[in-house]
């Protein structure tokens, strides 16, 4: 086991986090900028005013990606157990 080995499993554990987490965040943000200008607009400057619609996004967004994440993530975990001989022996 090399270096260049265990970059490239720790590379691809970094892309499979960001690809679950990205459609929660990226929900979170719209909602987030989409309520900002609205408090802008309409000059309320209440800070809870965001949190729950927010809240409901990233349910919403967990609630429609959720089968997808489960699989990319099933995915990646198989793989690793599948190459655990693999890198037992040494590639």
């Amino acid at each position: 086991m090399n270096d260049d080995f265990i970059n490239g499993i720790a590379g691809q554990g970094i892309k499979v986090a960001l690809m679950i987490a990205s459609p929660m965040l990226l929900g979170a943000l719209i909602v987030g900028m989409t309520v900002s200008v609205f408090q802008a607009v309409t000059q309320i400057n209440e800070q809870t005013l965001s949190f729950i619609p927010k809240i409901l996004a990233i349910g919403g967004a967990l609630v429609i990606f959720a089968p997808w994440m489960s699989e990319v993530l099933t995915n990646f975990t198989s793989e690793l157990i599948i190459n655990i001989p693999a890198i037992i022996a040494g590639r």
